[in-house]
């Protein structure tokens, strides 16, 4: 099954994975497949909302990564009912009708930003019980990644402080 969005400005954060990025970056020797990271929901009003988890987390994961993003205009859904605001999939092959390169995927979300077409809550903005949220979150989820050494390596060099108490 492929997964499409009728938004282009959803799509975006799919550009880069963060635990990818970080693992390659750090030299961490990893041959499995790479743990997702996807941090951003879904405003009331349908609005894809990306959340730093941590400081300069939006940057960090797309500054200077390029990409593509495929669009297709006839989609035959496949009739699965995905929880995600504009989303469709499908499980026949679909025709690609056109590519857009993206040549700094943190400088289109940024453009995205400012024209609304998505909200970012930043780290340095997240209010005290949400900064708790995440340290006790990333604990468990570090806890619970003993057969994703890629995640846990992520885990350990982007939140440090879950582990200094």
């Amino acid at each position: 099954m492929i997964y499409f969005s009728k938004k282009r400005e959803n799509v975006l954060v799919y550009l880069s994975n963060a635990i990818e990025k970080y693992c390659r970056e750090t030299n961490f020797e990893y041959s499995g497949n790479w743990q997702k990271w996807g941090p951003y929901g879904f405003n009331q009003d349908g609005t894809q909302q990306i959340e730093e988890y941590y400081p300069h987390a939006l940057e960090r994961t797309y500054k200077g990564v390029s990409g593509y993003i495929y669009s297709a205009n006839n989609i035959i859904d496949s009739g699965f009912q995905i929880q995600i605001p504009d989303a469709a999939t499908s499980s026949v092959p679909v025709t690609v009708d056109s590519c857009e390169f993206i040549p700094d995927a943190y400088q289109v979300i940024l453009d995205a930003e400012r024209k609304g077409l998505i909200t970012i809550l930043r780290y340095e903005d997240s209010s005290d019980s949400q900064l708790e949220w995440i340290k006790r979150t990333m604990r468990t989820e570090y806890d619970h990644a003993m057969d994703h050494p890629d995640y846990r390596h992520f885990i350990e060099g982007c939140f440090p402080a879950i582990f200094n108490e």
